[in-house]
């Protein structure tokens, strides 16, 4: 099981933590909502909790708790420009779909 990501990706992980004042890293997780069932859900990790997996990956931790971990097992995430539009994009090999809008996903 693993989850990784880019150089840019990590690039812009590095440098939110910095700009925040530091932090364990970013806890990337699911949650049931959205149009296609399931959404990512991001934000800062200062510690993680008993059930949570770690994923070091270009640098940078990844954490992610026992119950996402099946629907974003193997995902990349990465950091993409699309015309004056940027943000993270996931990458998942397990997503069966995904809305219109790549808010949410299903599996």
């Amino acid at each position: 099981m693993s989850i990784s990501v880019t150089p840019k990706a990590a690039h812009q992980i590095r440098k939110a933590l910095a700009q925040r004042g530091g932090g364990l890293g970013l806890r990337l997780a699911v949650k049931t909502s959205g149009c296609s069932g399931y959404a990512y859900a991001l934000e800062f990790a200062d510690a993680a909790g008993a059930e949570d997996l770690r994923f070091d990956s270009e640098g940078v931790t990844l954490i992610v708790d026992a119950a996402s971990l099946p629907m974003i097992d193997g995902t990349r995430l990465d950091w993409v420009r699309e015309g004056l539009n940027e943000g993270f994009k996931f990458d998942n090999p397990n997503a069966a779909a995904t809305c219109g809008c790549g808010e949410s996903f299903a599996v």
